[in-house]
């Protein structure tokens, strides 16, 4: 009995230890270097079990192999016997098997892992990371696009894994993320070091249409264009140029997102302090005009200094015309200064201001009633435009085209661009009228054909036609119409067929109508003045004498 459990103790311990000493195919084991010959080492894996593996699976990318006799090494053990007899076994696999273990821990923590790029592939980079081959996509390289990653062959530097699949044997590593790291880290230190109002020296490293970036030992502010200068700057270049070194003053510094807005014109005395005292209020300077809009021009006075000239104050007669029409960039003009508004910054300015008011010089050299003769501009319904010294223009009505026509008809007799004669009727300066006659160039022929005659006066006329509601009658060319009421004073006189054409009729003038150029005879009202007039003369009704007997000694009177 105790025989045969020792037996069995013996069999048990002896499995145990074949068990113990004989290592698994597809696992890492730890073996010895024995021998090394013809690039390759011999490698006991224990259990009189020798295996041979390639030199260069020893070495690191860019390094030579580095192995000598005696080593303790681990390699992966694929077979256990191949047909010479020899264990099949791999350094490269035991090295990766391990890397792998190694880089879950750390893809798991987060941390960091060394490599070495040592290939380039469609897309990107390959990366030794110890034992296992990872990605380093282009973009990944560095913060910035890498046209040669040459200098980065081969050398040893920390990588950040994205991400990995062990089942697949994916791994994807970044640069970038580590440099971006690096690289808050040194803007933070940067950043603390840094206050606002300070001055400080930077590099300009790139510029861009609203600005320059310029480096300052680590981090990068943003100078903008309207910031480098008090003057208006079209362009960054014009006074920046990259590489160069700059003085700048910090504004302002976001401690979130690290930005970092700098200023060149704060280190300069500022042109808006003494504006007020330079340019008083309608006094006139010379300027150079530095842009054109659709509403006015900039006018700049000095660097830094710039007002506008509205299109409303750049021409006395230039109205709805572009300000591009008027004056072009860079040229210099005279301006008058109209408003300052210095918490705005802003200066307005009057181009027109600097020359004599056109219409005023008119009204000086052309009093009212002075002839004038101009290019007939404009044709509309109520006149003509005409062109008059100054650039500017008179209109003459429709009703002050002609004493003879109706306006509407005159107006056909003149075309634009006809050279035509007028007199000066009036000048409105503040509304910038002119106002002209074509008509009173002659004088009014019914003012001359009335003379003196005015409402009361006896006239003697022809008598021109005969119609049923009266006659037509003329006095010294001018054609009246006496109403059958007022052809007499009794009503069985008020009959036009007891007159005839060429008769000769003294009539009393009722009114005198410039305006329609008519004179309103009558008489009737001629029968009942000479009445009024021999009654007081003569007596009254009220003496006893009749109207018969007055009249009578009326007429006898004249007779004498």
């Amino acid at each position: 009995m105790s025989a045969n459990a020792s037996m069995e103790e013996f069999e048990a311990l002896l499995n145990e230890s074949f068990e113990i000493d004989t290592p698994s195919e597809g696992s890492v084991v730890k073996g010895k270097v024995i021998a090394v010959e013809a690039g390759q080492a011999i490698i006991d894996v224990g259990y009189k079990m020798e295996g041979r593996v390639d030199l260069k699976e020893f070495a690191n990318p860019g390094e030579a192999p580095n192995i000598n006799v005696g080593d303790e090494v681990e390699v992966f053990l694929r077979a256990a016997e191949n047909a010479r007899g020899e264990a099949v076994i791999s350094r490269e696999m035991a090295r990766r098997e391990e890397a792998w273990d190694r880089l879950e821990k750390a893809y798991a923590a987060e941390e960091r892992v060394e490599g070495a790029i040592f290939g380039r592939v469609k897309g990107g980079f390959t990366v030794d990371l110890g034992g296992a081959v990872a990605f380093l996509p282009g973009s990944q390289v560095d913060v910035r696009p890498v046209r040669d990653a040459g200098p980065l062959m081969g050398l040893k530097q920390p990588f950040q894994i994205l991400k990995m699949d062990r089942r697949r044997g994916n791994i994807v590593v970044s640069r970038r993320a580590i440099l971006e790291e690096s690289r808050a880290e040194q803007r933070a230190e940067v950043i603390g070091n840094l206050a606002e109002g300070q001055t400080v020296e930077g590099v300009v490293k790139n510029i861009t249409e609203y600005g320059a970036f310029v480096d300052l030992g680590g981090v990068d502010g943003l100078l903008h264009v309207t910031d480098m200068a008090w003057r208006r700057v079209n362009h960054p270049s014009e006074i920046l140029s990259i590489g160069e070194t700059i003085k700048v003053q910090v504004i302002k510094i976001n401690k979130e997102t690290h930005r970092i807005s700098l200023g060149m014109k704060q280190l300069q005395a500022d042109p808006w302090d003494s504006v007020e005292n330079k340019y008083p209020l309608e006094s006139v300077h010379t300027g150079r005009v530095t842009n054109i809009t659709d509403y006015g021009a900039f006018v700049e006075l000095e660097p830094g200094v710039e007002g506008l000239v509205h299109v409303s104050e750049m021409s006395w007669t230039k109205k709805n015309v572009h300000p591009g029409k008027i004056v072009s960039t860079s040229q210099e003009v005279e301006v008058m200064v109209l408003e300052i508004d210095s918490a705005k910054r802003r200066v307005s300015l009057g181009l027109k201001q600097t020359q004599r008011n056109p219409w005023e010089v008119f009204a000086e050299t052309h009093p009212e009633g002075t002839q004038v003769e101009g290019e007939v501009k404009n044709i509309t319904e109520f006149g003509l435009f005409i062109g008059l010294p100054g650039d500017i223009d008179g209109m003459v009505h429709l009703s002050d085209l002609s004493w003879d026509e109706r306006g509407e008809d005159a107006i056909q007799n003149y075309r634009k661009g006809d050279v035509v004669k007028a007199v000066v009727t009036e000048v409105d300066v503040d509304k910038e009228r002119i106002s002209l006659s074509i008509k009173q160039l002659a004088g009014d022929p019914f003012a001359e054909a009335i003379g003196g005659v005015k409402r009361g006066s006896i006239i003697t006329v022809n008598v021109t036609a005969i119609e049923d509601g009266g006659i037509e009658v003329e006095y010294e060319g001018m054609k009246s119409f006496i109403r059958r009421s007022d052809l007499s004073r009794d009503r069985a006189d008020q009959r036009p067929e007891r007159f005839g054409v060429g008769d000769k009729v003294d009539v009393r003038v009722t009114n005198v109508d410039s305006k329609s150029r008519k004179l309103g005879l009558s008489i009737k009202a001629r029968e009942i003045a000479e009445e009024k007039e021999a009654v007081e003369q003569y007596g009254s009704s009220e003496s006893g004498a009749s109207l018969g007997d007055i009249l009578g000694a009326a007429l006898k009177g004249g007779d004498e």
